[in-house]
C-alpha cells in the first residue's frame, strides 16, 4: 500500500468513527427530503456541525478550513458519507466553484469576508451564469453592468440559478464591454443578494420543487469593490469556476450507488399481496442490467480519478462520465417504477422518475456530450452547419 493510500484509509476510518457518533437518527430524520424548509435549516445545522469538526471541504488549504486532502482521501471522504448517506456541503456551488475561485483571483479582504461563512453555510450562495436567450452559453450573456462612478449599475436577467430565492450572495457573470470577441467584456461580481432592484422568482419544477430561480436585475447598483478578480476580464474567473465544477464529476457514481442500493432494498421487501419483486425472474434480469451499468460508471470514475492522481491532464473522462451517469440515472428510476409497481409513483420513486428527465439536458445535454466524444475524440466528422 503506498503512502498516499495508507493516508487515506487512516482518514476513512478517522471520518467513519466520527460519523457513527455524529450522525444519527434524529440529524438524518430532521434533514429529510430534499426541498423543505424545516430539511434545509437541518441540513444547514449538519454543516456547521462538519465544518466545526474540521469534516467540511477537506481539499481545501488548511488557512481556510480544509485539510490540503490527497485526492484518494477526497473519494475515501465521499465514499463514507455516502455509505450512510449523509449530505455533504449545503452551499454545493459554494464550496465546490466559487469558493475555488474567491482564493485564486479574490482579493485578501473578500477572502476573508465570505470564504468562512460560505464554508459553514452560515450565508447561502446561488450563481448567475445562465441566461433565457442563450442557455449555458456564457461567453453570449446579455445581463449589463455600465460603470458609474465607484459603482456598476446592474439590468438583465438571469435563469436556473439554485438556491435563487434562499440565496444572501450570488456570483453574477455581466456584461460590461462590446469590443472584441464575446469572451471579452465579461466582469465577475459577488453580489448581495439584498441590494434594492433584485427581484427572485421560484421556478417550480414538475416534482413541486422551487430549488431553481429566476432572477430580475433593475438598476441594481453595486460598488466596484464587488468585482472578482477584473473588470472585463471575467472570462478567465469563470474557467476558473468551471474547471473546479468539472473536477467532481468522477464521484457522481457514487450518488447512483447508493439509490440503486435503496432500490434493491425496495424490491426485497414484500409488497401489499405479500410477494416480493425481485422474486420475479423478470425484474432479476432488469435489476442486474442497472446494476451492470452502475459498475461500468464506477469503473468509469476510478479510472478518472487515477489519470489523475498520475498527474496526467484530463482527456474526455468527464463527458463519458456525465453521459454515463445521466442515461444510467434515468433507467434506474424508470426501472424503479416498473419494478416497485403504480404504488412507487406516489412517493420517492416517483420524484425520482420525474426529476429524472433532467439528467440529460442539465449540465450538458447527452446530445452536446455526444458530439464532443464523436468530434473531439473519435475524430468523426463535425456536424454540418445549417445555413440561415
Amino acid at each position: 500500500m503506498t503512502d498516499n493510500a495508507q493516508k487515506a484509509e487512516e482518514l476513512r476510518q478517522e471520518f467513519r468513527s466520527w460519523l457513527a457518533s455524529n450522525y444519527t437518527t434524529d440529524v438524518k430524520e430532521a434533514i429529510g427530503e430534499i426541498g423543505s424548509a424545516a430539511g434545509f435549516e437541518a441540513h444547514r445545522e449538519w454543516n456547521a456541525t462538519l465544518v466545526d469538526a474540521g469534516w467540511g471541504a477537506i481539499s481545501w488549504p488548511a488557512e481556510f478550513g480544509g485539510r490540503e486532502a490527497t485526492l484518494e482521501e477526497q473519494l475515501a471522504y465521499n465514499e463514507e458519507l455516502s455509505r450512510v448517506g449523509a449530505r455533504g456541503p449545503i452551499n454545493q456551488i459554494g464550496v465546490s466553484n466559487i469558493a475555488p475561485a474567491i482564493m485564486a483571483v479574490g482579493t485578501e479582504e473578500q477572502k476573508n469576508r465570505f470564504i468562512h461563512p460560505m464554508h459553514r453555510g452560515d450565508e447561502i450562495w446561488s450563481q448567475g451564469m445562465s441566461e433565457p436567450e442563450v442557455g449555458s452559453d456564457l461567453a453570449s450573456l446579455q445581463c449589463r453592468a455600465v460603470l458609474d462612478g465607484d459603482h456598476l449599475v446592474i439590468n438583465g436577467q438571469k435563469t436556473w440559478n439554485s438556491n435563487g430565492t434562499r440565496a444572501d450572495w450570488c456570483q453574477l457573470y455581466v456584461r460590461t464591454g462590446t469590443e472584441g470577441s464575446k469572451y471579452e467584456g465579461i466582469t465577475c461580481l459577488l453580489l448581495d443578494m439584498r441590494t434594492p432592484g433584485i427581484e427572485a422568482r421560484p421556478i417550480v419544477t414538475m416534482t413541486g420543487d422551487e430549488g431553481f430561480s429566476e432572477l430580475f436585475f433593475t438598476d441594481v447598483r453595486v460598488p466596484v469593490e464587488s468585482v472578482l478578480g477584473e473588470i472585463d476580464k471575467g472570462w478567465s474567473v469563470a474557467v476558473n469556476t468551471l474547471s473546479n465544477e468539472r473536477s467532481g464529476v468522477a464521484i457522481m457514481y457514487l450518488t447512483v450507488e447508493r439509490t440503486f442500493a435503496d432500490l434493491l432494498e425496495a424490491a426485497s421487501a414484500p409488497g401489499p399481496d405479500g410477494c416480493r419483486p425481485i422474486d420475479s425472474q423478470t425484474t432479476r434480469q432488469r435489476l442486474m442490467s442497472i446494476y451492470a451499468d452502475v459498475r461500468n460508471l464506477e469503473f468509469l470514475a476510478k479510472r478518472s480519478i487515477a489519470v489523475a492522481i498520475s498527474g496526467r491532464p484530463p482527456g474526455p473522462e468527464g463527458s463519458v462520465i456525465k453521459l454515463a451517469w445521466s442515461e444510467t440515472s434515468q433507467r434506474m428510476a424508470e426501472a424503479a417504477v416498473d419494478v416497485l409497481g403504480m404504488g412507487s409513483l406516489e412517493g420517492r420513486w416517483g420524484r425520482e422518475f420525474i426529476s429524472s428527465r433532467s439528467y440529460t439536458i442539465a449540465g450538458g445535454t447527452s446530445e452536446v456530450n455526444r458530439n464532443i466524444l464523436g468530434e473531439r475524440v473519435l475524430g468523426l466528422p463535425r456536424e454540418p452547419k445549417v445555413a440561415v
